[in-house]
């Protein structure tokens, strides 16, 4: 077993793996840029690197100052997290040929899958259903407006180099086609350096399912269950939940079973995850393959009982996975909602700040992966995610009742959330039936974004104590009581 793992990533996801590998008695060593300096993932290593640089670029995209800093703090292997370099292939390549562990699949296996158009035809191959569309890159646009229609209209553009939404645009009709094309075209080459696009049939009515695989080097290769995670907004996930309340026993075992068959056909080693669309019908096809862990992995541990990243650093390290069988059993019903800084009364735009003031949710059934303190500076240089919230319940009722609750407790001051829009969410009919899909957000969007005077008087409140000498602190403990049982009770009529 590994004596000291690098930690390639920053905030939560960091924090969450050094947990596991103090649990499997693993040293650990972060390495941060100059904006994350102090935070606690960075004081909860027990050793810490500097990167320098402020951007991604200047520092979490370094291959060779974050190799570096593993030889030199003798590192035995690399842990990439999620988002950064957890997808590149050069870098798994790198640090393999630097004599370091990379904890994650072969770099072939993350270029085949990285690749979607690539991924298709593999998939294919291996009999594993794949939604309609084009199996090269798009580099004609005639012929690509003759494919559309073939296919059928409304279809989606994506980018073959990536995923996250970035470079993905509907296309309702062939008016729209050209001036979509461009923007797709523009916004891959930035997000991926590479402006490869490829079309497919929008399933409408969807649900975004995707199945959790573990494969060994020893040959073994199995699945848990499957998450939803069909409310997205600007086609990224907000809200998962295992298991879904769609699947049927029959349809599980076909699309689990799909998913075994996919990660064979690209010789899958380690964590993974097979993401499908399943229209109305139940029809379900092959979206795309994430060779890394993912931001949602949390349901999956509370349905399983397995710790996902110790099955990762297992499996790195030449040994089986903990259990051979298939998750056919699941242990009560998880939800987990991704705290944003974000104002999502602003299409979800970005909310930088300093957090003034936080209280985390906490109590029976609750989990919470958080990567923040009070005092922190949120940046715009990252991905505005704060924390992941958890909730566990004997059944789906009652993991709903949690999460509710636990959204109610948590408070963040001096920046603004998508809370107040993820209680508006569990308190939706539609999700609590269970009636909803990926268009779900745009379907209830009345009742999701409604202004509501008793949430402004609150925000105003929290913006007003978080000016008052630059710290909430200076209230005495009386005063900030009084005002945040205010804000709570506002908050909650919300």
């Amino acid at each position: 077993m590994f004596k000291k793992i690098l930690i390639a990533n920053r905030g939560e996801i960091a924090l969450r793996i050094m947990r596991t590998c103090k649990d499997m008695g693993i040293s650990t060593v972060a390495v941060y840029s100059n904006v994350d300096r102090r935070s606690p993932f960075v004081c909860f290593a027990d050793e810490a690197y500097a990167l320098d640089g402020t951007s991604s670029r200047e520092s979490y995209l370094r291959m060779d100052k974050i190799i570096a800093i593993a030889k030199k703090s003798r590192a035995d292997a690399i842990h990439p997290g999620y988002g950064f370099l957890s997808e590149n292939a050069d870098f798994a390549d790198t640090v393999v040929k630097s004599g370091l562990t990379f904890i994650g699949p072969p770099a072939e296996t993350i270029l085949l899958m990285g690749n979607k158009t690539a991924a298709r035809k593999k998939m294919i191959a291996g009999n594993v259903p794949v939604v309609p569309g084009t199996e090269e890159a798009i580099n004609d646009t005639v012929y690509a407006k003759k494919i559309a229609v073939e296919i059928g209209y409304p279809v989606l553009i994506k980018a073959a180099a990536g995923g996250g939404g970035k470079g993905m645009r509907l296309v309702k009709n062939e008016d729209e086609f050209d001036e979509a094309l461009d923007a797709a075209i523009r916004e891959t080459q930035a997000a991926f350096n590479d402006s490869s696009v490829y079309l497919e049939k929008f399933v409408e009515e969807s649900h975004h399912i995707e199945f959790q695989i573990l494969a060994d080097t020893k040959g073994n290769i199995i699945h848990l269950g499957e998450r939803d995670c069909s409310i997205q907004r600007r086609h990224q996930k907000v809200v998962e939940e295992s298991p879904s309340v769609l699947l049927t026993e029959e349809l599980r075992e076909k699309m689990g079973r799909a998913a075994i068959n996919a990660a064979k056909a690209c010789n899958y080693i380690n964590a993974g995850t097979v993401e499908f669309l399943v229209d109305k019908h139940q029809n379900f096809y092959f979206l795309e393959m994430n060779t890394r862990l993912q931001v949602e992995h949390p349901v999956t541990e509370m349905i399983s009982g397995l710790d996902l990243v110790q099955e990762q650093i297992r499996i790195a390290a030449g040994k089986e996975i903990s259990r051979k069988e298939n998750l056919s059993k699941f242990w009560g019903h998880a939800l987990e909602c991704r705290i944003y800084a974000e104002d999502f009364h602003n299409n979800f735009a970005p909310s930088p700040g300093k957090i003034e003031f936080l209280r985390p949710a906490d109590g029976p059934g609750i989990r919470e992966d958080s990567g923040i303190a009070q005092g922190d500076e949120i940046s715009l240089y990252y991905d505005p995610m704060l924390s992941k919230l958890i909730a566990w319940g004997a059944d789906r009722e009652q993991a709903i009742r949690r999460m509710l609750r636990a959204l109610k407790e948590y408070e963040i001051a001096g920046i603004q959330t998508n809370i107040p829009f993820l209680v508006r969410v569990m308190e939706n009919k539609n999700f609590i039936m269970g009636n909803y899909n990926t268009g779900f957000i745009e379907e209830n969007r009345e009742q999701l974004f409604e202004e509501k005077s008793e949430l402004a008087m609150a925000a105003a409140i929290g913006a007003a104590l978080a000016r008052q000498n630059d710290s909430i602190q200076s209230f005495s403990d009386k005063n900030m009581i009084s005002e945040w049982k205010i804000i709570n009770r506002k908050r909650n009529l919300s």
